[in-house]
């Protein structure tokens, strides 16, 4: 029977009396046995919804009503839609009309009503709003198409209530719809849950999914449902922008996404403060970076944890300043991982750089201005910023977020920009993995006699977080990639704050030497005098070094200096950024900078003793 309705309403428009006759199948159908139903209520969901958009309305509204099942159909206009409700009191009696959100709930009485704004076809497109041409509204007074298998007989479904504009995606509402649906006769201790119909659950049968929906408010006569936004982390480089996801997957993308920043936050504040009450620890170059980078950080994060919160509201410009801080923040995160790597790259490649004035004000001014002209032009491109679609899922529903709307703005102001950055910190990834495996061929009688390939494994893990290479997932989620990629995404880089926290504080013995010297008491306390002693220590076993760069310098020139602006042999990225300074990772990331600086010294001592050898007649 269903494959002969299908047939019937295969045509381009469907009359008044075919259709009435179709509904009335339907209800008969549905009043029968639901067991029997079960395998064809999707396609008998579905082709209610294609009568809707096929009927024929003459005038301006059209109702097919039967016992169990209504559909109305109104023609509007989408390019000046004005507000309407529909109030559904039997199904012998449905009333369309322009009633107030406040009227509307007033109206008990009625078994189901809905609401529309005006706003409902603002963010439409000029070509969707002429395809808005009719709203339909479909009643189900039996719950008998809605069958989850998966759930037991203490549950029962309340009628169902749809509505949708033209078979269209509406998203980016300033004002949300209201759908009220009166509560069947229910026993003292219920307890009520809110869901939507999802059609690829059980085997593609179907199933209710509570997905981001909550329940905000329940009474014996009516239930009041919130549904959250659904949004991951990944949304902030979703290269595709146009992939389905299911609504189960999309809330335990959420829960990676918002507990991970939620984490990371905390972790990221207590490194900053670490830093900044400490000051000996603020002495190197690579200390300063990791304060304006977890900085960075730290602001992304809580911004993005406010994004769904404030696409809430209904003022566009609170939406577009949201999404322009976003997009500030996660530039200047980006930048500041390009910094660290170019200061990688000149402290263990370029040992004797010229020396550059003023070096910590230029990294300052690079990686907080660098970004904002990038903003500042995609502000005064009208249209970029603002609330868009994200999480087409299965089910035809969508969240929305507060970002960039434009692809052209995204794909040039975020990815191009965030490409650019990556190719660096891998270039300097490479260069640095080619010389310690050149130091570990050459020299393989110095290697740590414990070292394994677990060792090394747990020092490129380190370099890659250092460098920020995990946000390189999102190059990769694509078709049937897609959603692994996105889940890796997600974890790594929402988690990303904590990382840095296990890197830079909790492994670090002169970190937790401060911890211990101020902070603990009892055993645990260490005497201030012992990290004097500590630091001494290494600065007499690098004196030497610094002796024969002192010699060196007059004769070739280079304005080098190992100690400027706080910069030192034991300060360079990898002994204040690794995992330990007496970690493994740190311990062959300094025998790569132990080794280039003493080609450097080797250089410039052949080189001096040359030309004084010269200069006194003694060269033969």
């Amino acid at each position: 029977m269903v494959g002969q309705l299908e047939k019937l309403l295969d045509g381009p428009t469907v009359s008044q009396a075919v259709g009435q006759n179709a509904v009335k199948v339907i209800s008969g159908l549905m009043e029968g046995d639901s067991a029997a139903l079960s395998a064809s209520a999707n396609r008998l969901i579905r082709l209610v919804d294609n009568l809707g958009l096929k009927l024929v309305v003459s005038g301006d509204r059209e109702i097919l009503s039967s016992n169990s099942l209504v559909l109305a159909v109104r023609t509007v206009d989408g390019t000046n839609f004005l507000e309407t409700s529909v109030t559904i009191y039997n199904t012998d009696n449905v009333q369309f009309g322009t009633l107030s959100r406040s009227r509307l709930q007033r109206s008990g009485a009625a078994l189901g009503s809905v609401f529309l704004p005006s706003t409902l076809t603002a963010s439409l497109s000029p070509e969707q709003q002429q395809q808005a041409s009719r709203v339909q509204f479909t009643f189900y007074n039996r719950s008998a198409l809605f069958q989850d298998v998966t759930l037991n007989n203490t549950v029962r479904v309340s009628p169902v209530l749809s509505s949708s504009v033209a078979n269209l995606s509406i998203s980016n509402l300033t004002e949300d719809i209201r759908f009220t649906i009166r509560n069947r006769p229910i026993q003292e201790n219920f307890s009520a849950s809110c869901v939507f119909w999802n059609f690829t659950m059980n085997g593609e049968r179907g199933g209710w999914s509570p997905a981001g929906c909550s329940v905000v408010n329940v009474t014996a006569e009516e239930t009041t449902c919130s549904c959250n936004h659904l949004t991951s982390f990944a949304i902030l480089l979703d290269l595709s922008r146009k992939e389905t996801i299911d609504p189960q997957h999309a809330q335990a993308l959420t829960f990676i996404s918002y507990i991970g920043c939620g984490i990371s936050a905390i972790f990221l504040g207590v490194t900053l403060l670490t830093y900044l009450s400490f000051q000996k620890l603020l002495r190197e170059i690579p200390a300063k970076i990791l304060v304006h980078r977890c900085m960075s950080l730290l602001l992304l994060n809580l911004v993005f944890l406010m994004d769904s919160w404030l696409s809430l509201h209904s003022s566009k410009e609170l939406c577009i300043s949201t999404a322009a801080f976003l997009h500030y923040f996660l530039l200047t995160s980006f930048t500041w991982a390009g910094l660290e790597a170019l200061h990688m790259y000149l402290s263990i490649v370029q040992v004797f750089t010229p020396y550059l004035s003023r070096y910590m004000l230029k990294f300052f001014l690079m990686g907080w201005g660098i970004p904002l002209p990038v903003v500042i032009i995609t502000l005064s491109v009208s249209d970029t910023y603002g609330l868009v679609t994200y999480g087409k899922y299965a089910n035809a529903t969508t969240d929305d977020f507060c970002w960039l709307k434009s692809d052209i703005a995204f794909y040039v102001g975020v990815v191009a920009y965030f490409v650019v950055i990556f190719a660096l910190c891998l270039l300097v990834f490479i260069i640095v993995m080619v010389q310690l495996a050149r130091i570990k061929r050459q020299n393989p009688q110095n290697q740590l006699p414990n070292r394994s390939v677990m060792h090394d494994l747990r020092s490129i893990a380190g370099l890659i977080i250092l460098l920020g290479l995990t946000w390189g997932f999102a190059l990769f989620a694509w078709g049937p990639l897609y959603l692994p990629f996105v889940y890796l995404f997600s974890i790594f880089n929402s988690l990303q704050g904590f990382l840095v926290f296990l890197l830079h504080c909790a492994v670090k013995e002169n970190v937790r030497r401060q911890w211990r010297t101020y902070l603990c008491c009892g055993r645990l306390r260490l005497p201030e005098n012992s990290d004097w002693s500590h630091t001494a220590t290494k600065k007499n076993r690098n004196q030497s070094l610094i002796t024969v760069h002192s010699i060196v310098q007059p004769f070739t020139r280079r304005k080098a200096s190992l100690t400027s602006n706080g910069t030192n042999i034991s300060g360079t990225v990898f002994a204040d950024s690794g995992a330990s300074e007496s970690s493994n990772s740190d311990v062959a990331l300094n025998e790569l900078h132990r080794r280039t600086l003493s080609r450097q010294v080797h250089r410039g001592w052949r080189e001096t003793t040359e030309k004084a050898a010269l200069s006194s007649g003694c060269w033969n």
